[in-house]
């Protein structure tokens, strides 16, 4: 127990070292000698193969490539400070089985799967969003419904983003999604922004917002272990 709570207060120290840090200098600049924390992160990468998702009608730029490169900055960011990371696809292949009749859901089986077997301690899924109306913009994190550690996880992340992200949603929002379903773990898709909104869709493409994004994700992270 004793050991417990000394891991707790150091997640808490270490949240407040990073946000005061993060006021005064670039997140690529910080170097860590924090010991290593019994945390695992299940990254998950979204779409992949023949399901590209989303395409930005600017740049052209798909949502497979986008949630993959997201998802590698995201890992290094958590492994900088000493987290476990697991990953659910490192390519831009699906991970369906190519003999299957029916590859999304061979894909969605196979995460369920990766999830399992790795027993991480939260399920980060990302993903990019599109609607028809082009004014929808602004970062979104859902979660399972009735579903108390998934929706604090959603709500600490949101949280972050709305101070961090331009035109962030104000809340997180209830999703029936199979990510969100296929296990116990506190789980959290997140829409990193809209491929549909010429605006977002060229920030999503940057560099530094795509740093901004998954620094806002970890912080958002840090934010639902303190309060855990």
């Amino acid at each position: 127990m004793q050991t417990l709570v000394l891991k707790k207060r150091t997640i808490i120290i270490l949240l407040i070292v990073i946000i005061i840090i993060s006021s005064i200098i670039s997140f690529t600049t910080i170097k860590t000698s924090i010991p290593k924390l019994d945390y695992t992160i299940l990254i998950d990468a979204g779409q992949g193969g023949i399901d590209g998702g989303s395409v930005g009608k600017t740049t052209g730029k798909d949502e497979n490539f986008l949630n993959l490169d997201y998802a590698k900055t995201l890992k290094s960011i958590f492994e900088k400070f000493n987290f476990k990371v697991r990953m659910t696809r490192t390519t831009l292949d699906g991970l369906y089985d190519i003999t299957s009749k029916n590859k999304k859901k061979s894909d969605m089986e196979k995460r369920k799967n990766i999830i399992l077997q790795s027993k991480p301690n939260v399920v980060l899924s990302l993903h990019m969003n599109s609607f028809p109306l082009k004014s929808s913009r602004g970062a979104q994190v859902f979660y399972k419904k009735n579903d108390v550690s998934s929706q604090s996880l959603a709500t600490s992340i949101q949280e972050i983003f709305l101070k961090n992200l331009p035109l962030a949603k104000t809340t997180p929002q209830t999703g029936d999604y199979y990510i969100l379903n296929c296990s116990n773990i506190p789980s959290v898709i997140i829409e990193c922004g809209f491929l549909s909104n010429p605006d977002e869709e060229r920030l999503l493409i940057t560099e530094d917002y795509k740093n901004s994004v998954c620094y806002s994700i970890f912080l958002g992270f840090l934010n639902f272990l303190s309060k855990s």
